[in-house]
């Protein structure tokens, strides 16, 4: 079966999101856990929790993704960025500890001219700080495209993350179909090499979520720009090819493309036709 959702706003709270996935033929979802371009967050509601934890039982969802603001970076020169970052995480895996089958995802971070070995120790610093073993939510690195001073940006930077992070063990991964296409892996004509690598550095053990998206520009332009699921440089085959692959085809994937709800419905549609069961 095709576990599949997009990306929903929580302005209604975590409940209404759920019943928003069912109306489009999803069985999971994507969210931001707070302001995604700031920080600002509402008060936690754990009565709507709950009742979002009943409906995925009832529906079999797959787990759900949630995903740290793009303001959180734990690798930032400036301390009063890396201690909101480190408020943000501990704050959002207290939350998410209501969820027993949510992740949560966040984009390792921007070192800012202080080189990627210094971002990874700052990033490292924060996760032994905040992510602590009495948390159960597990905590995903995104593979990113490598646009500026972004840490993440091949197999290698993240494998140095959980290699020095005490909680290193305990972290995943989500794969951004555009990020890594964007980042110079040639997913259109050897995914089966990719994955062989993403094995060899990583592991794929700790893959255990895809951001599918399609991209706006050719492989290597490291600009991170997505498009609707086969109108970019990807593709539709390349697509078919990943959501059918037997190390991806289990996983849960979410969209992220340029679309409104009717949009993400449309894309859910024509995925789940081109899954071979």
């Amino acid at each position: 079966m095709l576990h599949i959702g997009c990306h929903l706003s929580s302005a209604k709270g975590y409940l209404a999101m759920g019943e928003t996935a069912l109306t489009i033929g999803a069985d999971t979802f994507q969210f931001f856990t707070r302001n995604p371009r700031g920080g600002s967050v509402k008060a936690f509601d754990l009565a709507d929790a709950e009742a979002l934890n009943a409906l995925m039982k009832a529906h079999d969802f797959a787990p759900i993704l949630a995903h740290a603001p793009y303001t959180l970076n734990a690798c930032a020169a400036d301390e009063s960025i890396r201690d909101f970052a480190r408020r943000t995480m501990r704050e959002d895996l207290e939350r998410l500890a209501h969820i027993p089958n949510a992740m949560l995802n966040f984009h390792p971070g921007s070192h800012v001219k202080q080189g990627a070995e210094k971002g990874i120790e700052l990033i490292c610093a924060m996760l032994d700080e905040v992510y602590t073993p009495d948390m159960p939510t597990t905590v995903l690195l995104e593979t990113m495209a490598g646009k500026g001073s972004e840490v993440g940006r091949n197999f290698e930077e993240l494998r140095a993350i959980i290699d020095t992070a005490k909680a290193g063990e305990r972290l995943g991964v989500c794969l951004d179909t555009c990020h890594v296409h964007d980042g110079g892996y040639n997913i259109i004509e050897d995914l089966d090499g990719v994955l062989t690598q993403f094995d060899k550095i990583i592991g794929l053990n700790r893959l255990r979520a895809i951001h599918l998206n399609d991209s706006k520009n050719a492989m290597g332009a490291r600009k991170d720009r997505h498009e609707k699921i086969g109108q970019g440089m990807i593709g539709m085959d390349a697509i078919t090819r990943v959501i059918n692959h037997p190390v991806l085809r289990e996983l849960p994937f979410y969209l992220e493309t340029p679309n409104e709800l009717d949009g993400y419905a449309q894309e859910i549609r024509l995925l789940r036709g081109l899954y071979k069961e």
